[in-house]
């Protein structure tokens, strides 16, 4: 169940974004912290912090996408050049593949660090919060691109 969870929200992420393009995911709207683009890599280098325990004991992503992507950072703030869309989606990808290939006692297994949001206790549960929050997301980058979109029609 909870891998069919976690399955259906990334495949819905890859899906949506594979129809965005570079222009509009790094218009930043106003009323919105961030961009599309920031928000694809936030759910990438989440995920990968808490399962992977990146930056320090993973390196199936770039260490410098924790400074673009994790929590509190900004576009405004970027001090190099941010990944492509094509990146970031293929990243996505091979993370889903990763994630899928963990077995059923490591999702039973008790999660060993403290979890800032919620009752998690296993890896499930975890999974579950981090589908949760990567629905979030996809809500906001579909929100993102009406706006931005009506922005670019009525210039």
């Amino acid at each position: 169940m909870t891998r069919k969870q976690f399955n259906l929200t990334r495949t819905a992420l890859l899906t949506y974004a594979s129809d965005l393009d570079d222009p509009i995911i790094d218009v930043q709207a106003d009323y919105f912290n961030n961009t599309i683009r920031w928000h694809l890599g936030h759910v990438l280098v989440t995920m990968e912090k808490f399962l992977f325990r990146y930056p320090s004991k993973s390196e199936n992503i770039p260490a410098n996408f924790a400074d673009l992507f994790g929590s509190g950072t900004n576009p405004k703030d970027w001090k190099e050049e941010p990944p492509s869309l094509g990146a970031l989606l293929e990243a996505l990808e091979i993370q889903q593949q990763r994630i899928n290939e963990f077995n059923d006692l490591f999702w039973k297994s008790n999660v060993q660090f403290k979890v800032p949001f919620g009752s998690v206790e296993t890896y499930g549960d975890l999974l579950i919060m981090l589908s949760f929050h990567e629905a979030e997301h996809l809500g906001k980058i579909k929100a993102m691109h009406q706006v931005v979109a009506k922005v670019k029609d009525s210039e």
